[in-house]
Formats: C-alpha cells, sequence, structure tokens
C-alpha cells in the first residue's frame, strides 16, 4: 500500500512542473534519509531522559532501568535503519515503475506520426519524470 501511494504522490507531482525520475528518486531517498535522521535523534535524547530516570535509583533496580533503557534506545535504532531502508527500496521502486510506464507509454507513440508522435513523446516523458 506504500509503494501505491509513493507512486501516485510521484506521478502526481508531474502536475507541478518538469523533473526527471531521478529527481523523483533522490527526493524520496532525502525524506528517507531526513526521517533517519531524525529518528536518530529522538531515540537518543529518549535514551538519555531515561538514563536520567534511572539515576534515583539504586541496586538491582537501576541497574533494570538502565538495560531496559539501553535496549529500547537499541531497538528505536534498529527501526530507523529498516524505515531508511524501506524507504530506499520505494524510490527506487517507484523509479522502476516511472521507467517501466514510460517505455509503455513511448511503445504507444510509437503508432503515431509527427507532430503527434513528437507531443505523445513529450507528454510521456513529462508523466513519467524522463
Amino acid at each position: 500500500m506504500k509503494l501505491r501511494t509513493a507512486l501516485f504522490f510521484a506521478l502526481g507531482l508531474a502536475v507541478m512542473g518538469p523533473t526527471y525520475a531521478a529527481d523523483v528518486k533522490d527526493s524520496m531517498e532525502d525524506r528517507a534519509e531526513a526521517r533517519y535522521d531524525a529518528a536518530k535523534d529522538m531515540a537518543k535524547q529518549n535514551y538519555e531522559a531515561a538514563k536520567e530516570n534511572c539515576k534515583n535509583m539504586s541496586g538491582n533496580a537501576k541497574d533494570t532501568c538502565m538495560k531496559d533503557a539501553k535496549a529500547e534506545y537499541v531497538k528505536s535504532k534498529s527501526q530507523a535503519k529498516v524505515d531508511k531502508k524501506t524507504g530506499e527500496e520505494q524510490a527506487e521502486a517507484t523509479d522502476d515503475q516511472l521507467k517501466a510506464y514510460y517505455k509503455a507509454a513511448k511503445e504507444r507513440c510509437d503508432a503515431l506520426s509527427g507532430n503527434a508522435k513528437d507531443m505523445c513523446i513529450n507528454d510521456a516523458k513529462m508523466k513519467y519524470r524522463q
């Protein structure tokens, strides 16, 4: 479902002006990287806050609290990595789909000739970011 949403989003950008499939892919990868950085920062802040809460404890309770805080930190960082990779894979899939749709549209344009063919190919380039 996320992939379909990403594709429709990418295709919807055609209305906003000419860009290329690589631009869509780069933009999606940039957003994935930004989300990853934000998630890492949030994980670190949450970890620091959890450690601060553990300082008031003593003995085994403190040790357990610190281990729980570290486990949550590792979990959050790991999930951020998974989300980043998923975003990058979505970008790659969207790029592949745009290229495939462009090739199909270009093939349909081959049935035309002259100015109509040129317009058809230009429309396909705009629509599929090629």
